[in-house]
């Protein structure tokens, strides 16, 4: 019956409830650029306010030394359990804008293979806009239902798609109101619409930046080629240099805390459902690519990376310049499993490409930012709440799965908060997050609406045996 009330109340709110998302979305909040400070300080100013109209308390904006946490909280009863939100408004910068449907901040609502029902086509609709208004949204369910069985506190961030610098020692500041029970996040996805996932882990990350220097300046590839390295052929080998003919990472160390997966655990993470042909179909690609002796699966979840997200130097404009460059750039990222640690990583890859570099070049490495590991227990309250939540939503147990995102705050939430974290995404692999025109599905929405509310019915009890 409380739940039949639930679906009521959302469907009754449907077009508000998504035209406020899509008010959300219009905000462009890019923490990475100091151009869109004002733009994310205005979003985090909307969260708080729909905090606020959906019925929380002690609402706030509380400040960090960057972007502030959209704090807030209900507390109907001390004695009940706490379920503690986490989520950010900040989004990944939208570029390259020319590969953009539609302009990312304008949000559209198309219908795709996947999506039948329609999705929001914007920056931030599926990371993490989309998912982290599901619990405002179903906050305010319960709230206008009376159905909400414990407590519930928000922590919001803008910092998130930089690294979340300022949330840790807001954490460590706050952890007094911060006390829980569980954290509730949801920027992850499911296999698919029709089959429900939930994820038993993260991989950590380590995000380097490098620099090669040449001679002082540009110079005439002609007068000068041949004799002169070149620092984009140099840093085009030492990054080649990084994988072996079975795209198995060179550099010493990197894998000496790696651990290996039983085979009975590869046996069933392999039993989800995944459809190759699908999977190459999707991205347009002739075959899949990855580490020899394990599935796609096993690659984007339990296995370790090294890719470069970037690469730069020279002239790049239209037309023809004969120039030998004078710098070299790449962002290289590695994806790591447990128990790798993001800053040893960062000090191997740094020594490694430091001693390859010939004489001809300087080298310089710049960690940037990086988040460790974590794993999840199938059988704590937060996830066997989760999995009842969505086996009533979506009429089958969801699968438990490995992702190969980062999330790099959640090992941060289990060192200084002792809570371990649920990754209760409503989002597809396929949604785009990070690039070009990310999208997110109208019924991923509403079903996380109302598939939290679930969850609190269900912790709330488990919490109690």
């Amino acid at each position: 019956m409380e739940n039949a009330t639930n679906k009521n109340y959302l469907e009754q709110n449907k077009e508000r409830v998504l035209n406020e998302l899509l008010d959300l979305l219009k905000i462009p909040s890019i923490s990475a650029d100091s151009n869109y400070k004002a733009d994310v300080l205005k979003t985090a100013e909307a969260v708080k306010q729909r905090l606020i109209e959906a019925g929380a308390d002690k609402v706030e904006l509380s400040a960090t030394n960057g972007f502030p946490v959209v704090y807030g909280e209900k507390i109907i009863d001390p004695a009940k359990p706490t379920v503690l939100v986490y989520g950010h408004y900040d989004v990944q910068p939208a570029d390259p804008l020319d590969l953009w449907d539609s302009p990312p901040f304008e949000p559209v609502i198309k219908k795709t293979a996947l999506h039948p029902d329609g999705a929001i086509f914007a920056r931030g609709s599926c990371d993490d806009k989309g998912q982290m208004y599901m619990h405002v949204k179903a906050f305010e369910l319960m709230m206008k239902t009376n159905s909400l069985p414990c407590n519930v506190k928000f922590m919001i961030e803008g910092e998130e798609e930089v690294g979340s610098p300022n949330l840790g020692p807001w954490i460590v500041a706050n952890k007094d109101r911060l006390k829980g029970d569980v954290i509730l996040i949801s920027d992850t996805s499911i296999i698919a619409n029709d089959t429900p996932s939930i994820d038993t882990g993260l991989r950590g990350l380590a995000y380097m930046e490098v620099e090669v220097i040449g001679p002082n300046r540009d110079l005439h590839s002609g007068v000068y080629g041949g004799g002169v390295a070149n620092p984009i052929n140099i840093l085009c080998k030492m990054i080649a240099s990084c994988h072996d003919e079975n795209n198995h990472i060179t550099i010493p160390g990197f894998y000496d805390k790696v651990k290996t997966e039983t085979d009975e655990y590869r046996k069933e993470l392999n039993a989800a459902p995944f459809n190759l042909e699908d999977y190459k179909k999707d991205l347009e690609v002739g075959d899949v690519w990855g580490e020899k002796g394990y599935t796609t699966f096993e690659r984007t979840g339990i296995r370790p990376t090294l890719d470069v997200n970037g690469i730069w130097g020279g002239y790049i404009g239209e037309g023809a310049k004969t120039v030998l460059p004078s710098k070299a750039f790449a962002k290289i990222s590695m994806r790591l499993v447990p128990d790798q640690n993001s800053d040893e990583i960062s000090k191997i890859f740094q020594n490694y490409f430091e001693s390859i570099a010939p004489k001809s070049v300087k080298v310089i490495v710049k960690p940037h930012h990086g988040g460790e590991p974590i794993k999840v227990s199938t059988n704590s309250p937060g996830y066997q709440a989760a999995s009842l939540a969505m086996t009533e939503t979506y009429g089958k147990k969801p699968v438990p799965t490995r992702g190969g995102g980062s999330i790099p705050i959640v090992a941060l939430f289990k060192k200084e908060l002792g809570l371990d974290s649920i990754l209760f995404g409503f989002g597809l692999d396929s949604d785009a997050l990070h690039s070009p025109n990310e999208h997110y599905g109208l019924f991923n929405y509403y079903k996380g609406i109302e598939t939290i509310p679930l969850f609190y019915k269900h912790f709330t009890q488990l919490h109690k045996k």
